[in-house]
């Protein structure tokens, strides 16, 4: 009998379906625009998971419209509800490489790293660094996050190939041992590009705790060939965490494209 993974998604895949929906006050460097909404209620989100057929998912911070303790326990009831499962925690903000004092500092992303743990996530993502990598600065970052992870000794941290700080194997792997394992991993699929991003994908696949499976769109819809590439670059790692699918293209059919993206997962992991 055959085994699929976990169908998964990350919400910024829905971010239509959930109305563009952005907090206000939650994306202080100005990522994203607060306001939107309309769209599905963020408690309704899981119950529309599991009718989907969907079993775990990661939440960007910025889609809680509160973090009023009534609202968390509503919203854990939601998820707990559903049976789906909340495995990480996204806090797409704050760069711990920055010495203007013009970015949220390590407090305000520890205040979210609380809201992380009173949700019942086991891991969550934080921001490694938004500057160009240097021996000070991965110095810097992997301070901070093992901070903030001895701060919160019931979350497993992880940081992203994400933003200017980790833009290769090699910054990636150099921040992670400054960390001494207090700091994991999460792999996003789509944040390198270029000839060598499978070679990249390949030198770091071993050490992802969890996963952005993000799909490349052209105009001619889902790049399949470097998302099955992509994806057989984990597998041949041996990788089998979660599979949190992105997909962000004009096309607002969300579902439609993601259920498509899960048809290639099962299909080079299944």
């Amino acid at each position: 009998m055959t085994t699929h993974p976990t169908k998964a998604v990350h919400s910024w895949a829905l971010h239509r379906t959930l109305g563009s929906f952005v907090a206000a006050g939650a994306m202080p460097m100005g990522g994203l625009r607060a306001g939107g909404g309309g769209g599905l209620a963020l408690l309704d989100l899981p119950a529309e998971l599991a009718r989907r057929g969907y079993g775990a998912f990661q939440l960007a911070h910025f889609y809680l419209p509160s973090t009023d303790a009534a609202y968390l326990a509503e919203l854990k009831a939601a998820i707990a509800d559903a049976n789906v499962a909340l495995e990480c925690f996204l806090i797409d903000d704050g760069d711990p490489t920055d010495t203007t004092g013009s970015a949220p500092g390590e407090d305000w992303i520890s205040g979210w790293l609380d809201v992380a743990t009173t949700l019942g996530a086991p891991r969550a993502r934080v921001v490694a660094g938004k500057s160009e990598p240097t021996p000070l600065r991965l110095d810097a970052s992997a301070a901070v996050l093992s901070r903030l992870a001895e701060r919160h000794p019931d979350l497993r941290v992880v940081t992203e190939n994400w933003h200017a700080l980790l833009p290769n194997a090699d910054a990636v792997i150099a921040l992670l041992e400054r960390t001494d394992d207090r700091v994991g991993f999460l792999v996003d699929l789509g944040n390198w590009r270029g000839p060598d991003k499978y070679e990249q994908l390949a030198r770091v696949a071993h050490l992802a705790e969890t996963c952005q499976a993000k799909v490349r769109v052209t105009d001619a819809g889902l790049d399949v060939q470097d998302y099955r590439r992509s994806l057989a670059t984990l597998a041949d790692a041996g990788y089998a965490g979660p599979l949190a699918m992105v997909y962000d293209g004009p096309d607002p059919d969300e579902w439609g494209h993601l259920e498509q993206a899960y048809a290639e997962i099962t299909d080079v992991f299944g």
